[in-house]
């Protein structure tokens, strides 16, 4: 922008030539900038005036517009904006794959103490002990007498505690609505369900929190409120469960056991229809972890899913099947079973002498660790690893239980040609139950993986990538039928549904180093039925006895089977399973009268 200064050169010339005064030029000059400025200001205030009753005309056309919107709706009482931080205290429901419930939500109420109201402290605590046993009347004292302002007293009780409560007549003792978790079948299913605590809590709510099994593993699922109104269904059976139960805690008292757990589970789709670890305990009442001491002697120890053992001949059926599948030998091939076998310092023994040579059908039903590891020998340690590997004993299994998912078997770190033979027959590696279950369900199915599941599948099959043949499969389910009819699991036939398994009994490892002498994991993995195979059944003792012909036995062939034999018998008509009348193929059909 060009300035005209306020006293121009030329006209001040002019001017003094025509005698003019020059500041009458100034003062022209100035007012004619003032004028202009003024015209300025002017246009930004009119402009400033216009935009402000724009605003104006807009605010009172969106006040109009609202009021009449507002004029048209129903009445209804005004929402006040809240931050996220309500107690969600629901949770959805667990049912067995029958729609039986497991595990619900119940109302009940919670106490709790306000010192400052009370009336007669001490009379309270002392009536408060008479309802409540557990507590100390002394520490109740000490609570209601001193400084705080708010105390627990039981966040859940019954509905004749409460009455009780009430009859004391403190004002002080005030109730809060609370929901709790609920497991109406008790221990049924203890180390499936797991267990729940509260978080989140203050007197009018508390928010359930899954702290073991399953309702700690689907925590998120079991608390969206999107998802409240759909029970998580799990492939367990509720009657296959407790029978399961009930005859395994009557065969580990018989057997004298320390421990024992069982695992049922379909060999096409890996569900587990029951599983079972004892001692357990009730998800109602959920005991404390053990501080100090052997985790395995805690009831919230799962023997099936946690418990890491070796497992013994068990492993005999691995060596013969992958032996069959690279064509390397067959069941009638004759194999060296002269022994010991000696390694160094070691020596590998057989049970009973066997004499020189076995078929490999004989082996397996005789159980010779010598022969096995003549096999193994066979075999070579790298093609071992990569069968037993993709049988799932290198890495944790897939089982939905968050207490599962870091346990992976025991292997050696030098896979030594010594390393080969004793894996071989179930020594110096070891797993558990579960990762036994999954490996039997593979060899039983025609030679698919099996990845167990405690989730219901719509499907017939959740068939994984194939690592043996059709044909291998049959013979080793000939192999296992055979240790039941004339070997080691003699005591595991029942009659009509074709069990076959294979035994194992695995002396039990020192803490310090070394075995027990006196002490055995004994392990039965059975089949059935072995002509059409529909389920597995893995079942462990921790250190049974049971005295039978004259002497004590331990081995499986004496504890494991005979219980298992039991279990299948009364299982097999709960999973629909019809008996075969021996040799024909027909089914033999009961009538019942009433």
């Amino acid at each position: 922008m060009t300035r005209t200064p306020l006293r121009p050169l030329a006209r001040i010339i002019d001017a003094r030539k025509n005698g003019q005064n020059p500041d009458q030029i100034e003062a022209a000059e100035r007012a004619k900038r003032n004028q202009a400025t003024q015209q300025k200001l002017r246009r930004r205030a009119e402009a400033r005036l216009t935009m402000l009753g724009l605003v104006f005309f807009l605010g009172f056309i969106a006040i109009g517009g609202k009021m009449a919107v507002l004029a048209m709706r129903e009445p209804a009482e005004p929402q006040m904006a809240m931050t996220d931080s309500r107690i969600y205290s629901q949770r959805a429901d667990i049912v067995d794959r029958n729609g039986i419930t497991l595990a619900t939500n119940l109302i009940t109420t919670s106490l709790y103490a306000q010192p400052q109201m009370m009336i007669n402290p001490e009379r309270a605590a002392k009536e408060l002990v008479k309802i409540f046993p557990d507590l100390k009347l002394k520490t109740l004292l000490g609570q209601f007498t001193g400084k705080r302002r708010f105390v627990w007293v039981r966040k859940k009780i019954s509905p004749e505690q409460q009455q009780n409560v009430h009859n004391i007549g403190e004002p002080g003792l005030l109730f809060g609505p609370r929901e709790m978790r609920l497991y109406p079948n008790g221990a049924m299913a203890a180390h499936i369900l797991g267990g729940t605590g509260f978080g989140k809590e203050d007197v009018r709510a508390a928010e359930l929190v899954g702290v073991a099994g399953v309702e700690k593993y689907f925590d998120e699922r079991m608390r969206d409120p999107a998802q409240l109104d759909k029970p998580l269904q799990l492939s367990i059976d509720l009657t296959a469960q407790a029978t399961t139960r009930r005859v395994l805690e009557g065969g580990m008292k018989i057997m004298k056991a320390k421990g024992a757990a069982a695992v049922l589970m379909d060999v096409h789709t890996g569900e587990v229809v029951s599983m079972v670890s004892l001692p357990d305990f009730d998800p109602n009442e959920r005991p404390q972890p053990l501080v100090k001491g052997d985790p395995s002697d805690s009831p919230l120890f799962n023997r099936a899913a946690q418990g890491v053992y070796e497992l013994g001949s068990t492993f005999k059926l691995f060596t013969a099947a992958l032996a069959l599948d690279k064509g390397l030998m067959n069941e009638n091939t004759m194999i060296d079973t002269k022994g010991p076998i000696k390694w160094g310092k070691f020596k590998i023994r057989d049970f009973h002498n066997y004499g020189s040579k076995l078929s490999m059908m004989d082996v397996i039903v005789k159980s010779s660790n010598i022969g096995t590891a003549h096999m193994a020998q066979t075999i070579g340690g790298k093609a071992q690893q990569k069968f037993l590997g993709q049988l799932g004993f290198f890495e944790p299994t897939s089982l939905e239980l968050t207490e599962s998912r870091h346990i992976k078997p025991l292997v050696p770190k030098n896979w030594s040609e010594l390393s080969t033979m004793t894996i071989s027959y179930g020594h110096g590696i070891a797993a558990t139950p579960l990762h036994l279950a999954s490996a039997y369900a593979t060899l039983s199915n025609g030679g698919f993986q099996v990845k167990p599941t405690l989730i219901k599948s719509d499907r017939d099959n959740l068939h994984g990538e194939r690592i043996m043949s059709d044909d291998t499969s049959k013979v080793v389910l000939r192999m296992l039928r055979n240790v039941v009819t004339r070997g080691t699991a003699s005591f595991g036939e029942v009659k009509g549904y074709s069990v076959g398994g294979k035994t194992g009994s695995a002396d039990k490892p020192k803490p310090s180093g070394g075995y027990y002498k006196d002490r055995v994991i004994a392990t039965f993995a059975a089949t059935f039925p072995t002509y059409d195979p529909k389920y597995v059944l893995v079942l462990t003792l921790d250190e049974p006895s049971i005295q039978a012909a004259g002497e004590k036995r331990r081995t499986a062939g004496w504890t494991a089977v005979p219980v298992a034999a039991e279990l299948i018998t009364r299982l097999a008509p709960i999973l629909n399973m019809r008996p075969e009348v021996a040799g024909n193929g027909k089914v033999q059909y009961t009538q019942v009268k009433n």
